[in-house]
């Protein structure tokens, strides 16, 4: 949920149309005062609001958590028990009876699933958080299995090494992929201009596949409720299954999935891959968050992310941000806006009087992002406004606090970050397998698991068909930009947006992006685009999809917008193919699902383009199916554009290389 729920903005609302006219009329850069306005009738309604989303501890919705991955435990869907268990972990109260059983009961199901350690380490758990003494025999007996089953493990690893490598000293070493080296590379560097603001562009020649920057988040904050759990077979299980979001599945901190998470001790919400996580977490931000847990989860992601920003960055940080702009740079805050070009595909750029060494991970490159507070409007920034949290204003002694200075100079830098937000948020995305898990074919789509700030990548501009292609990694949270062509020395380095000319109409494009980012695209492919869709709106008399067209011959289907016929190399027609192809997977019809899938690649190459990572994912699925199939000529010669594609957008180490490589070695044999 990025935005606030619908009875926070509702209240906003009312409070805006009861204001004097001359208040709702006063410039939009006063509105940053407006949060002063908040009276305790706006806490105590945000409060009542917030009653709904609660984080605390509960040991009955710990015990129907328990009870719920018993039923899936009985089931043997030892993944689904897991979570079940790891819900009730997180509702359990410290040192409770509930709490240590159901660390107990997941540490059968980590058993089930070969996760020996981490068995061992849930066992040690349940004891110490008080498990029932007549019940710890079964413990100790798991344990003992455990052990011999890790004793066995070790054996065998060692013994599969020293055949490998009959000289060494039985270990081998794993390939040195070399240190991540995170910022801009040689061959690009920052420019800044009026018209473009701050923008990264090629010194020298860079290759296609490169890498162009690497980038770590300021900060970021997790998207509740995007996943989903993997079924074991057709549509009915997955259905059954779709029950664990984002927020059950991947720590809190660095986005990492995980069965067995690490609690907060204090609320119920967040979670962690591991104790590390957690405790950098609560130095950072969460010891601040976590009485708020269920304002936030009002308020939204967007809300969230601001005052992580800003918990950050501390007072000091805010403090020292705020003085280049009472000092040298005074009159630029409020000269900012003029930059702002709606007829350039600047947004994340600050203006071009800024110091250019405003990149990096220091959080002087996210307070400059540029904010646009003209464009959003008065309404608009009066929705962003809102109270302090009420117990930010009490002293320990439960009176009021005085650091009413401290709450100004934050709520002043939360606020800023707000308005920032509307065109610097830069969504995680990851690949989410979306197939049965026996399936011959692995399907899959992209999801948002967070939303975060990346100063550097913020300094990319925006092309509907851009030189450069993303790719995101968990853990160590970072994004990769690599060149997905050639770019040539003074060319601008560009990504995109959101909106891409392979999948949408210039006019639909210009417009969200527009809306949100408040600029006119005139990128080279909406300038080719718009002339060449004039010139088929005059031929044909009426707007055109893209996908849709041609002669009536080439495909005897309709587009079921504009009703013209579906071109054989169109999106549409791709997608009517794909749909063939999985009917025939299902029936179990290997030849017509690979004629399918090879129809909808090339049409996939028409509409995307012949070196897309849309056409690389749809050859990996290719070849994934004639491998299952036992074609063997087939998938060694589909093999080498595979592994061109993938490598040229997502890198040599990503995960479907690593599956291309073993089914070659299983082929070659």
């Amino acid at each position: 949920m990025d935005i606030p729920c619908v009875q926070w903005q509702d209240h906003v609302a009312q409070k805006w149309t009861g204001l004097d006219p001359e208040v709702s009329c006063v410039s939009a850069c006063s509105l940053i005062v407006f949060f002063v306005f908040s009276s305790q009738d706006d806490v105590d309604f945000l409060q009542s609001v917030s009653a709904g989303y609660s984080v605390q501890k509960d040991t009955e919705e710990a015990a129907k958590c328990r009870e719920r991955g018993n039923s899936s435990f009985k089931a043997r869907n030892y993944t689904a028990a897991a979570l079940h268990y790891s819900q009730g972990i997180c509702f359990a109260p410290q040192s409770s009876e509930q709490l240590s059983l159901c660390y107990a009961n997941r540490s059968a199901a980590l058993h089930h699933l070969q996760h020996y350690q981490e068995c061992l380490d849930d066992i040690d758990k349940a004891l110490k958080s008080g498990y029932p003494s007549h019940l710890v025999h079964k413990l100790q007996d798991r344990r003992t299995l455990c052990l011999e089953r890790l004793f066995v493990k070790a054996k065998e690893e060692d013994h599969s090494a020293a055949s490998k490598n009959p000289e060494g000293s039985g270990r081998v070493k794993a390939p040195s992929v070399g240190p991540l080296i995170f910022g801009i590379c040689p061959q690009a560097a920052v420019g800044s201009s009026v018209e473009k603001g701050r923008h990264l562009v090629a010194t020298e020649r860079i290759v296609a596949g490169q890498v162009i920057l690497m980038d770590r988040p300021y900060s970021c904050v997790l998207i509740p409720g995007m996943e989903e759990a993997r079924g074991k077979g057709g549509r009915q299980d997955m259905e059954r299954e779709v029950l664990f979001g984002t927020e059950c599945r991947r720590c809190h901190r660095c986005l990492a999935e995980t069965l067995c998470p690490v609690p907060c001790k204090g609320c119920s919400y967040s979670r962690y891959c591991s104790t590390s996580c957690q405790q950098e977490a609560w130095e950072e931000h969460h010891r601040w968050e976590c009485p708020l847990g269920a304002d936030l989860m009002a308020m939204g992601v967007i809300s969230q992310l601001a005052l992580r920003v800003t918990l950050k960055a501390g007072l000091n940080g805010v403090q020292m941000a705020r003085e280049p702009i009472r000092g040298e740079h005074k009159k630029s805050e409020p000269s900012c806006v003029n930059h702002d070009s709606s007829d350039s595909n600047q947004c994340h750029s600050d203006q071009p009087d800024s110091s250019i060494s405003y990149y990096g991970d220091s959080y002087l490159s996210v307070f400059h992002l540029l904010h646009h507070i003209n464009q959003h409007g008065p309404r608009l920034c009066f929705l962003k406004a809102g109270p302090p949290p009420a117990s930010w204003c009490l002293n320990e002694e439960g009176g009021n606090a005085d650091w009413d200075s401290e709450l100004w100079l934050l709520g002043s830098a939360v606020l800023r970050h707000l308005l920032q937000l509307r065109c610097n948020a830069q969504a995680i995305v990851t690949l989410q397998d979306t197939g049965a898990a026996n399936s011959p074919v692995q399907s899959s789509r992209e999801i948002r698991i967070a939303t975060a700030m990346f100063p550097t990548l913020s300094l990319l501009n925006h092309s509907c068909c851009p030189n450069t292609s993303l790719v995101f990694s968990t853990g160590t949270i970072t994004v990769t930009v690599r060149a997905a062509k050639v770019i040539s020395p003074g060319q601008e380095i560009l990504h995109c947006y959101g909106p891409h000319s392979s999948r949408m109409v210039t006019q639909e494009r210009r417009r969200l992006l527009h809306d949100q980012y408040y600029f006119l695209c005139q990128c080279e492919a909406c300038s080719v685009q718009q002339q060449q869709e004039e010139e088929v709106e005059v031929e044909d008399g009426g707007q055109q999809w893209p996908g849709a067209g041609g002669d009536p011959q080439e495909s005897g289907l309709l587009c079921c917008k504009c009703k013209g016929y579906l071109k054989t190399g169109g999106f549409y027609f791709a997608v009517f193919l794909l749909l063939c192809f999985f009917s025939a997977v299902s029936a179990g019809d290997w030849k017509n699902a690979a004629s399918y899938l090879e129809r909808s690649a090339v049409a996939i190459g028409s509409q995307y383009g012949e070196d897309s990572i849309e056409l690389g994912r749809q050859l990996f699925k290719l070849a994934q199916l004639h491998f299952n199939g036992g074609a063997r000529g087939p998938v060694l010669s589909v093999i080498p554009k595979v592994r061109r594609l993938l490598c040229l957008h997502c890198g040599p180490h990503c995960h479907e290389l690593q599956e291309l490589k073993a089914m070659e070695d299983c082929l070659r044999g």
